[in-house]
């Protein structure tokens, strides 16, 4: 199989890759796992190693077989730093401006979870996202959250999540407060969030 390099960064993948879409999703119902197994060897065998999936695709079935997964705004474009209050107020040329969970009236609401993470960084004497980067490492291993910054002392203090241990008591603490939240706004302004579906 040829190669070829993606990008400047020398990853390499076969010349064609395998679109998966179809297996479980949009095309009819979806396709018997054994048959669709020996279809991604039968791959494999041949050279290819560039392989096209998403978790919306099922969904979530057709990627959950240890495929790795990147966590977009893994931070909540900044809520789950707590550096946010109900006052918090954002310049109109700060996209969160536009963005229905971050109101005055959402903020205050969702400001639950985040008060939430604090008691744990407080026991643990870390910080708010470091406890929210590490629930999300501590999902799967191979889920790689990307959290953003602007900031040069934000990448020491997010690299510090991986060294963070919640305890399965932790874990469970998160997800039985998550479960009782019922976040306010939606994710994205209505025009937007019919982009995020195309």
């Amino acid at each position: 199989m040829q190669k070829r390099k993606l990008g400047r960064s020398g990853l390499e993948v076969s010349a064609l890759g395998l679109g998966c879409m179809g297996m479980g999703f949009s095309y009819g119902p979806p396709k018997d796992k054994k048959e669709m197994t020996a279809l991604l060897r039968a791959a494999v065998e041949r050279g290819v190693t560039f392989f096209d999936t998403a978790e919306v695709y099922g969904p979530y079935t057709n990627e959950e077989l240890g495929i790795g997964f990147v966590t977009y705004s893994p931070l909540g474009k900044g809520f789950l730093t707590g550096k946010m209050g109900e006052n918090t107020k954002f310049e109109s040329n700060d996209f969160r401006s536009t963005l229905p969970r971050f109101t005055p009236e959402a903020l205050k609401v969702n400001l639950v979870m985040v008060d939430l993470l604090e008691t744990i960084a407080r026991r643990k004497s870390v910080t708010v996202a470091q406890v929210a980067l590490s629930w999300l490492l501590a999902q799967k291993p191979w889920i790689v959250p990307i959290p953003g910054t602007t900031k040069l002392e934000r990448p020491e203090e997010n690299l510090g999540a991986v060294s963070v241990e919640l305890t399965p008591d932790d874990l469970r603490e998160i997800k039985d407060a998550a479960s009782k939240i019922i976040v306010q706004g939606t994710r994205y302004p209505e025009k937007l969030e019919q982009m995020t579906s195309r």
